[in-house]
């Protein structure tokens, strides 16, 4: 039962609460500006290392510099939205998926031309777990942890208690009406993109402390933020960041030696969850768990 819950349990719940903060933040985007924002995990990856420039430049931890993660990535969602994304507001979904593609590759060449494509890590060393009697956490995972808690927190409070979150709710639950009754929806689409892009640099910093620095960091679990995404109801952020929750408990524990000492599934292809998960998800309950959009 330790081995369960120090092994599988504890990091099913960290990758799930990264998979719930990628996909919070590409259910955000589909929500308000109807479309597959395939941009998204570069995004993640943009913020990765714009935290390791902050590290290396100033000799901060990686959590301290999660404040400068973010205002790199929110100015990079605001161009391409200004030089791609605006320009084809009305066009096709597919059009506006394709271009948010062609975004995540020019995003990637610039990382890869900077950084190269070498993995990296914040130099953070090896610190031992904290115990809890027989109970064994990484510092690592609590802190990851503690910040997806805050950061769903500071979504709830945005989209619940402040005006600009009813205007951003508004244009999810019914665009037209919206723009009739005077929501302000340049306005509304910026502080989405930002709120996303905020969601993708905390997400992807976490992903790199938990593991490490590469350029394919985002895009590597942007099919599983997806799966999530659609899981809990695509357009419904609160319903993504359960299914990622879900997702990142489903895809340890199908390593679990439930059987006769034999995991269900070997380490290497616990990824496939996320890929199986989509498919019965799109072909039982398309809507998801909590009725997202059509």
């Amino acid at each position: 039962m330790l081995e369960l819950l120090n092994f599988y349990l504890i990091p099913g719940l960290v990758l799930g609460a990264i998979y719930a903060l990628a996909a919070a933040g590409v259910s955000l985007v589909y929500g308000v500006m109807r479309f597959a924002n395939f941009m998204h995990g570069d995004m993640m990856t943009w913020g990765a290392y714009a935290a390791l420039v902050a590290v290396l430049a100033l000799g901060i931890s990686p959590w301290v510099a999660l404040p400068f993660a973010v205002a790199a990535t929110i100015p990079v969602a605001w161009a391409a939205d200004a030089a791609f994304f605006g320009r084809l507001r009305r066009a096709a979904p597919a059009v506006l998926l394709i271009s948010s593609f062609g975004a995540a590759l020019m995003i990637r060449a610039v990382v890869y031309f900077v950084f190269g494509p070498t993995p990296q890590n914040y130099g953070q060393g090896l610190v031992p777990p904290l115990l809890f009697g027989e109970v064994r956490i990484q510092q690592r995972h609590l802190f990851i942890l503690a910040g997806a808690a805050l950061a769903a927190l500071a979504l709830h409070l945005l989209l619940a208690r402040t005006r600009a979150g009813r205007a951003m709710r508004a244009m999810a639950d019914d665009p037209d009406l919206a723009r009739v009754t005077g929501v302000p929806v340049a306005g509304v689409i910026r502080l989405t993109w930002a709120v996303a892009a905020a969601l993708a640099a905390i997400a992807g910093t976490f992903l790199a402390i938990d593991t490490e620095l590469t350029p394919m960091l985002g895009f590597n679990v942007l099919l599983a933020a997806f799966a999530a995404a659609i899981l809990g109801g695509i357009g419904r952020p609160w319903g993504a960041a359960l299914g990622g929750l879900l997702l990142g408990l489903a895809e340890e524990l199908s390593s679990y030696p439930f059987l006769a000492g034999e995991p269900l599934l070997q380490p290497a292809y616990k990824t496939a969850v996320a890929f199986a998960v989509l498919v019965l998800v799109l072909i039982f309950r398309p809507q998801g768990l909590f009725r997202g959009m059509g």
